[in-house]
C-alpha cells in the first residue's frame, strides 16, 4: 500500500484529524507558523497539505510540492488558495462546506439577540461604571417577521430555530420550491417585498455578481421603519455604504455584522456606529466546528488519495487525457447550453431532462451532463461549483434530474437537448456540433435557430409584424450597440417569432428598458457568456 505524506500548515484540532493521525498508511507532519519561504523549503515531498486561513498556498508551493494532489482548507473560505495554479498543476483543493453549519446558525440568532437587546453598548457603559436602565429599551423577537435572503442549510436551520422564538418567516431563494416552503413553514417572498415586511433581514447566500449589492439602496428605500439587518454569511452581499446611509438618516433600526467587504474592516464609522454590533468573522469559531471541518477534510483526503472519490473539490481538475477527442467540442457547448439555459429562465428549475442523440449517446455523457448542470447552477451558487460536485448541489437544491439517451436522430449526427421545468415555466434548448461550423444552439422553445455561442447574446419573443426589426434596430443603434448577426424565427405569419441576436457589446438597462416598450415586443432577455 503506498505511504502518503500530509503536511498541516496552520493549527488545528488534533482531535478532527486524529483518522489522519492513526491510520498506517499516512504520516502526518504538524508545522504552523511558517513563512511561505520556509514551507518551500518543505513542502516537496508531502501530497496533501492542510491549511486553515493563516498560511497563503501560492503557485510556486504548489510547483514545489511535486507529487501534490490534494490542498484542505479546514473551512469554507478558499481565498488563500491559488484556485488556477491548483488547476493547472492538476491539484484538487477541497473545502467543508458543511461542518460551520450550526455555528453559523447559533451565531446568526446570537447577533439577533444582542442588537435587539443592545447588549454589547449595555455592558460596555456598566463595565464603564454607569448604571442607566432607561438608555437600553429593547424589542422582542417574538411576533415579529424574519425575512431570509438564501435558504440553504444554514438559512433553514435560523428559521426553525427562529420559529421556536415565535418569529414568522419569510424567504427568497431562487432553488426554494413551493414545496420545501410549505413544509418549512416559510412564506416565500421576492426581495423587495421582504424589505417591506421584514422586522428582521438575515442574509445566507454565496457572494455571487448576483447576490453582491442585493441589499443595497433599493432595499434600504422599501425597508420596513425600525428593520434590523444581520450578516454572517459573507462581506459584499449587503452594500456597507448603503447600510451607514440608511442608518444615518433612520430608515432602519441597526445592522449586525460578522463579516465584511474588506477583512479585516478599517471603516471606523462603520465599525463605531452606535447601531451596529461588530464581530470579527466568528460565525464558524466555534470548538465543535472546527473539530468538524478538521474531520471532514480528513476523511476527504483519504477518500481522493485511495478511492478517487471527492465530494467537496472547488476546483476541477484538469481534463482527463483520456476523454474521446470528439467529446470535447461536446464538453464545451454543453457548458454554453448550461450558461444560456439558465439566463433564458425566469426563476431557476425544480426538473432538469437531458436528452443525448446520436452516435453521441454511445459515449459516456456523465461530463457533458456534469458540464451542464455546473454552469447552470454557478450564477446562484456561485464559482465554487465544478465538474466534480455538481450533481451533489444539484441533489442539495432539491432539483431532479433524468438522462435520456436515444441512438438515432433527424438532421444531426449528434444532437443535446435540455428541458428545464419549474412551476411557471418550460424552457428547452438543442444545441449540436456542426461538422466545418463548430458548436451551434439550433432550437430555443420549438423556435429552429442556428446560433453560435458569443459573449453577448440577445433573445427576444415577439409578435411578428412589419416594421418591428427596424425600431430594434434604431433603439440598437442610439446606444451604440452594434448587430454581429441576427437571426428571426417563427412559427406563424404574424404569429409568435423569435428573433435571436450575437452583439459586440453588452446591452445596458437603459436599453433594454426601451426595446420591452416596443410594440410587440413581450420578452427581452440577454445573455452573457464568459
Amino acid at each position: 500500500m503506498n505511504k502518503f505524506k500530509v503536511l498541516v500548515l496552520d493549527p488545528i484540532s488534533e482531535d478532527g484529524i486524529r483518522e489522519l493521525l492513526n491510520h498506517p498508511n499516512y504520516e502526518v507532519d504538524i508545522n504552523t507558523g511558517l513563512t511561505e519561504a520556509e514551507v518551500l523549503e518543505i513542502v516537496g515531498d508531502y501530497h496533501a497539505l492542510i491549511v486553515r486561513s493563516q498560511t497563503t498556498i501560492t503557485e510556486e508551493i504548489i510547483q514545489r510540492a511535486r507529487p501534490l494532489k490534494v490542498i484542505a482548507r479546514a473551512g469554507v473560505g478558499v481565498d488563500n488558495i491559488d484556485i488556477d495554479a491548483a488547476t493547472k498543476y492538476g491539484v484538487i483543493v477541497i473545502n467543508a462546506p458543511d461542518g460551520n453549519t450550526i455555528s453559523a446558525t447559533e451565531h446568526t440568532l446570537a447577533m439577533m439577540l444582542a442588537l435587539t437587546r443592545q447588549i454589547p453598548a449595555a455592558h460596555k457603559q456598566l463595565s464603564e461604571g454607569v448604571w442607566d436602565r432607561k438608555a437600553y429599551k429593547g424589542t422582542e423577537m417574538y411576533g415579529k417577521t424574519l425575512g431570509i435572503i438564501g435558504v440553504g442549510k444554514i438559512g433553514f436551520g435560523v428559521a426553525r430555530r427562529a420559529r421556536s422564538f415565535g418569529m414568522r418567516i419569510v424567504a427568497f431563494d431562487p432553488y426554494l420550491s413551493d414545496e420545501k416552503a410549505q413544509e418549512a413553514d416559510i412564506v416565500k417572498m421576492e426581495i423587495d417585498e421582504i424589505a417591506r415586511n421584514a422586522d428582521f433581514v438575515t442574509v445566507h447566500t454565496p457572494l455571487t455578481p448576483q447576490t453582491k449589492g442585493i441589499v443595497g439602496k433599493e432595499f434600504f428605500d422599501k425597508a420596513k421603519p425600525g428593520l434590523k439587518i444581520v450578516n454572517v454569511a459573507r462581506g459584499g452581499i449587503i452594500e456597507e455604504s448603503a447600510l451607514l446611509e440608511a442608518l444615518d438618516a433612520g430608515k432602519i433600526g441597526g445592522a449586525a455584522l460578522d463579516v465584511f467587504e474588506n477583512e479585516p474592516p478599517t471603516n471606523q464609522k462603520l465599525l463605531g456606529h452606535p447601531q451596529i454590533v461588530v464581530t470579527p468573522h466568528l460565525g464558524a469559531s466555534t470548538i465543535e466546528a472546527q473539530e468538524k471541518v478538521a474531520v471532514s477534510v480528513s476523511r476527504e483526503i483519504i477518500d481522493i488519495l485511495e478511492n478517487n472519490v471527492i465530494i467537496h473539490a472547488v476546483n476541477a481538475p484538469r481534463m482527463n487525457e483520456n476523454i474521446n477527442e470528439e467529446l470535447k467540442p461536446y464538453i464545451n457547448i454543453a457548458t454554453h447550453m448550461g450558461k444560456v439555459a439558465i439566463q433564458l429562465m425566469n426563476r431557476p428549475p425544480s426538473e432538469i431532462k437531458l436528452k443525448y442523440h446520436g452516435e453521441l449517446a454511445l459515449d459516456d455523457t456523465s461530463i457533458l451532463t456534469r458540464s451542464f448542470v455546473a454552469n447552470m447552477l454557478r450564477p446562484h451558487l456561485g464559482e465554487n461549483v465544478n465538474i466534480i460536485n455538481a450533481l451533489y448541489l444539484l441533489q442539495e437544491q432539491g432539483v431532479t434530474y433524468k438522462v435520456e439517451k436515444q441512438g438515432k436522430t433527424h438532421g444531426y449526427n449528434n444532437y443535446l437537448e435540455a428541458e428545464l421545468i419549474n412551476n411557471d415555466e418550460t424552457l428547452t434548448v438543442g444545441a449540436s456540433v456542426l461538422n466545418g461550423y463548430g458548436e451551434r444552439i439550433v432550437k430555443i422553445n420549438g423556435f429552429q435557430v442556428d446560433i453560435k455561442p458569443t459573449k453577448h447574446l440577445l433573445f427576444i419573443n415577439h409578435v411578428d409584424r412589419p416594421g418591428i426589426i427596424g425600431e430594434m434596430g434604431y433603439t440598437l443603434g442610439k446606444y451604440s450597440i452594434n448587430i454581429a448577426s441576427m437571426q428571426l424565427g417563427r412559427r406563424d405569419e404574424g404569429g409568435e417569432a423569435m428573433l435571436s441576436l450575437r452583439l459586440d457589446q453588452t446591452v445596458g438597462k437603459e436599453a433594454l428598458e426601451e426595446l420591452i416598450k416596443i410594440e410587440g415586443f413581450h420578452r427581452v432577455k440577454q445573455v452573457n457568456l464568459s
